[in-house]
């Protein structure tokens, strides 16, 4: 059996292991030039279902530094006004960790390098008379698999071909992320699993990513064939207006200018927070969900995974996970066919319908929780 990944993200990647491992021949095919092509994203927390798929795809040799190059993420989650007075409490959090997705990125792609293929971007596919499904190249290739596999984001040019009619609901406003290197001071802003600041005219994320272990030497340690980072701890923030910044593409100078007078009057930690942002990992955030859609029937050699099929707001914490989960699922789904023990449009189909219900309930979710983060006007 040969499987064809569309996107290397950090879904595409899990599965990509899982099946590996599994036996199975899989090839992924990425839009991206190269690994550090573009900027790569923030923090997010691994819960139990994301942290359980990368134990269950990737190689027992790559745990230990996983769990190094992973920070702590628990504690109580606080909100608290632009002076820092305690609002209210959101409760606690006791399990999951922090990880950075460029760090971890770069881990998943580690023992994968004969089985990705940057830039070469899958913009469709057809499904052929003999079983196969052909993936079509943005250069004009095209390679042959038993299945093809969207994980290629929330502008999924495989989704687009499965499904027409699903949408994607881009929410008003914009946003700000940025990080910004942990001190002793700044690590005082969240000394639980976070902090919600609102102020006014904005509301402010704050979370840590502290590493047990710097990458780059935790590596050099543990699998010394891998290359990591060599990244520093930070404070990961997101701003989030009341009323729209600017549109458009921006230097990040303009952008901070803009942010440090809607501060204007915030206690001084949070403004020289913002003032002190490492420029290469700061940029404009765009919101967006997927509407739910039903299962859409029928033996197909085309599935989706991840944004692909359904993204989800940050407020969740559970876009990443819902990815990897979905990687791990898909992975045990297609194993039991390389054993011989189902048929491949059985094992799609069953790992749809299950991943259509959890995965679209995350995003449900995800948008209950979204007015905890967001500013009143």
């Amino acid at each position: 059996m040969k499987v064809l990944v569309a996107g290397a993200g950090l879904g595409g990647l899990c599965l990509a292991h899982g099946l590996l491992q599994a036996g199975v021949d899989v090839r992924v095919h990425e839009r991206e030039d190269g690994p550090h092509s573009r900027y790569q994203g923030f923090r997010i927390a691994l819960n139990a279902h994301g942290l359980a798929a990368l134990h269950a795809c990737l190689p027992e040799r790559l745990h230990a530094l996983l769990a190094a190059v992973s920070g702590p993420m628990a504690g109580e989650r606080r909100a608290v006004d632009e002076q820092l007075r305690e609002i209210r409490s959101l409760g606690t959090a006791d399990e999951g960790t922090a990880a950075d997705r460029y760090v971890l990125r770069q881990l998943l792609l580690a023992g994968l390098d004969d089985r990705v293929e940057f830039g070469k971007p899958v913009v469709g596919y057809t499904e052929r008379a003999d079983g196969t499904v052909e993936a079509h190249f943005g250069d004009g290739g095209s390679a042959v698999g038993d299945l093809l596999v969207g994980a290629d984001g929330v502008g999924s040019a495989v989704r687009r071909r499965l499904l027409p009619d699903a949408e994607v609901v881009t929410l008003p406003g914009n946003a700000v992320l940025g990080r910004t290197p942990l001190t002793e001071r700044f690590a005082a802003l969240v000394p639980g699993f976070g902090t919600v600041v609102h102020g006014p005219g904005a509301s402010l994320l704050l979370g840590r990513m502290d590493f047990r272990r710097p990458p780059r030497l935790a590596a050099a340690e543990l699998a010394p064939d891998v290359r990591l980072p060599d990244t520093d701890s930070y404070l990961r923030w997101v701003v989030m207006p009341s009323d729209s910044l600017p549109a458009g593409p921006r230097p990040w100078e303009a952008v901070r200018a803009d942010l440090l007078t809607l501060l204007d009057g915030w206690h001084p930690d949070l403004v020289d927070l913002v003032r002190g942002a490492d420029v290469v990992n700061s940029s404009p955030l765009t919101v967006r969900y997927a509407k739910p859609v039903p299962h859409w029937g029928g033996t197909r050699r085309v599935t989706l995974l991840g944004d692909a099929i359904h993204t989800m707001p940050p407020s969740g914490g559970q876009g990443a996970n819902t990815a990897l989960r979905d990687a791990a699922l898909l992975t045990r789904s297609l194993a039991a066919v390389q054993r011989g023990e189902t048929e491949l449009p059985a094992a799609v189909e069953s790992y749809e319908q299950r991943m259509l219900a959890y995965g679209f309930a995350a995003v449900a979710e995800s948008l209950d929780r979204l007015p905890e983060f967001t500013p009143t006007r």
